[in-house]
């Protein structure tokens, strides 16, 4: 019979990837597609995500370049940049959009490390949303009788151990984006 723990192994997982593709979506004075490819265009009547409709490059690190596959769909894409609010005015000549990444501020800087500290403690809560869900089917198996105490006991402290190392990769994730947006 497999355990609570095993069951729920691919949650855990679920939450780290949502926290590290969050952590992507943030501008650190590099240009990065992960700002740009999950942006919804209004498109052929219903939203599309821009990966879906154009090609997303970045010649340089100041710059992410979007070419449509379908030309007639550049304003729709210029528009959906537009209110988007990236902080970066599109810049379109023919068919190519091109934004440019403007320097990032002390100021800026500091906001965005506390965005990333408040999508750390959410994918926490995450990782803690987990564990009470294990927690709760451990005692339960216990209050049925098909576990005994020494079995709790002991899938429990494996729950915290466990629970514990993914709120360290968490930890880690979010130290390494926030040298990433200081660094200069």
């Amino acid at each position: 019979m497999p355990s609570h723990l095993d069951e729920h192994q691919s949650d855990f997982q679920r939450a780290l990837e949502h926290f590290q593709k969050e952590l992507q979506g943030l501008r650190t004075g590099r240009a990065s597609s992960a700002l740009v490819e999950d942006l919804k265009v209004e498109v052929y009547g219903q939203p599309m995500d821009l990966k879906s409709v154009a090609t997303i490059n970045i010649p340089d690190a100041k710059t992410i370049q979007i070419e449509p596959w379908d030309k007639s769909i550049v304003k729709d894409i210029e528009k959906a940049l537009i209110e988007a609010s990236l902080g970066m005015q599109p810049n379109v000549t023919g068919t190519v959009i091109r934004l440019i990444q403007p320097p990032m501020t002390e100021e800026n800087r500091k906001q965005l490390v506390k965005v990333v500290h408040q999508k750390e403690e959410a994918a926490k809560i995450g990782i803690r949303n987990v564990r009470e869900k294990i927690k709760s089917a451990i005692n339960a198996d216990k209050k049925e009788k098909s576990l005994s105490e020494d079995e709790e006991r002991r899938d429990l402290e494996k729950l915290d151990k466990v629970a514990a190392e993914w709120n360290a990769k968490i930890t880690k994730l979010a130290e390494e984006k926030e040298k990433e947006i200081l660094t200069i």
